[in-house]
């Protein structure tokens, strides 16, 4: 069985072959067994951190062999409190096995595999949603996930501006120093109605339990990438910005339980199952639209699906 390290992740991984990928996972489908989220109570009234495990495997009747196939089990834990000793608050190891025999095959870092994953889905939902001349980009959120998510539209869009907004501004600043992307100016910005005002695509990546964009402040023809906020009570959006957008998932099982950006509006009742208009799977195999006029505001909301990490996994077991 191999390890392999973020550092050989990173080594073969570029956003533009990992969203192909991905794109033709959605295609051909694969088995996800609802995740589990495990609560672990932590002492001190600190904030609760989870454990969470991803199964899932090809659909091996569906492609009619299982030699192949992979079987694979993200393993993963989620510590807000980490934050306070500049540790990443998500961490994990993902195994990866034989669809045949079930023998162990790789061992992979679980943080950076989720890292490309998480972009490389972002990007690929922009392909189906964002105008194809988006230029001007904002990033909510300067954590581990953002500088990957910078990456990963610019690299599905002609973005020729960044801007990047964090509740620190000097950890936003930092980060718009560290990212170097040829003919992309990155900056750092306090004024969040105004960035949100003037951006074609807003990336969130947050645990924010209150709305972060207000649909007020959305331009015509923007699309919000909504990648943080996966619990029912968090939100990076508020009511109005739903019910302007039309709106898209990563997955209906994993987004319409979990992510708060929906879940408390259909609750409501101020958004109905029907107006989720798709999920990845459709929208890859072309059998719903994506954004359908230029100036149409859109809105996908990923908490993440075990289809990506197999997809993602498998992708690097077959180059390293």
């Amino acid at each position: 069985m191999r390890v392999i390290t973020a550092q050989e992740i990173n080594a073969v991984m570029t956003i533009r072959e990992l969203a192909e990928t991905l794109r033709r996972a959605f295609r051909t489908g694969c088995i996800t067994p609802p995740a589990h989220h495990l609560r672990i109570e932590r002492p001190n009234n600190e904030a609760t951190a989870s454990l969470v495990l991803m199964p899932s495997w090809n659909d091996f009747r569906a492609q009619g062999t299982s030699d192949r196939g992979f079987i694979g089990t993200k393993i993963s834990s989620v510590i807000p409190e980490n934050r306070r000793d500049n540790l990443p608050t998500v961490m994990g190891v993902y195994l990866l096995q034989s669809g045949k025999t079930g023998q162990p095959l790789a061992v992979l870092d679980g943080r950076e595999l989720t890292l490309w994953r998480a972009s490389a889905t972002s990007a690929l939902a922009s392909s189906y949603l964002s105008r194809e001349d988006s230029k001007r980009l904002l990033m909510i959120g300067a954590g581990g996930l953002a500088p990957f998510l910078i990456r990963a539209h610019c690299a599905v869009r002609p973005i020729s501006e960044v801007l990047i907004w964090n509740r620190t501004n000097k950890t936003a600043e930092s980060l718009a120093a560290r990212v170097k992307i040829p003919g992309v100016k990155i900056s750092a910005t306090a004024d969040l109605e105004g960035a949100v005002r003037g951006a074609d695509i807003i990336s969130c990546a947050t645990l924010s339990t209150d709305p972060l964009v207000h649909g007020a402040w959305l331009s015509a023809g923007c699309h919000l990438d909504l990648m943080g906020a996966y619990l029912p009570h968090m939100r990076e959006c508020d009511d109005q910005a739903v019910q302007d957008c039309r709106l898209f998932v990563d997955s209906y099982e994993g987004a319409l339980s979990r992510a708060g950006d929906l879940v408390r509006p259909l609750e409501d009742n101020l958004i109905t199952r029907a107006d989720i208009a798709a999920d990845l799977t459709e929208l890859c195999q072309g059998t719903k639209a994506g954004r359908r006029f230029y100036d149409q505001k859109t809105l996908f909301k990923s908490v993440g699906t075990a289809i990506e990490d197999l997809a993602a996994a498998s992708h690097v077991f077959m180059r390293v």
